[in-house]
């Protein structure tokens, strides 16, 4: 698996709202996926937001490290996936929402519409990825 950074042609892709599943680890070691909404932010690292009642927000302040694979929309054959660890926690103050918002806009051009539930963010340090098709980068 290649080191960071991404070529730019795979970072351009990688940067689009694409589908995406992120991967953690449970307590016992076991990998947990679910679904999620991404973010590359000017420094190359990853925005995640999560409702603060997921108990994969323990699991990931316990063993930081997770994996997330973007795939194209229309041709999943065309992936990029990364690695890295989290290197930044915070708390949506007051339910703000502010990056919740900023992921929404992203995928679907409105602001996030749960407005109840708080939130917490997490930036991941991309160190390793990985793609195919046209994200192979070679």
């Amino acid at each position: 698996m290649p080191k960071a950074p991404l070529p730019p042609e795979v970072a351009e892709l990688f940067a689009r709202p694409n589908p995406a599943v992120v991967a953690v680890l449970q307590p016992s070691g076991a990998p947990m996926s679910v679904a999620t909404w991404y973010l590359v932010e000017d420094d190359g690292t990853v925005l995640l937001n999560m409702d603060a009642g997921r108990a994969r927000l323990d699991w990931m302040r316990e063993r930081p490290e997770v994996a997330l694979t973007a795939i194209k929309e229309d041709e999943w054959y065309t992936h990029v996936s990364v690695r890295g660890k989290v290197v930044r926690w915070e708390d949506d103050p007051e339910k703000a929402l502010a990056d919740i918002d900023r992921l929404s806009v992203h995928y679907t051009g409105k602001p996030y519409r749960v407005r109840d539930r708080p939130r917490v963010s997490c930036w991941v340090r991309v160190d390793h990825w990985h793609g195919w098709g046209e994200a192979k980068g070679d």
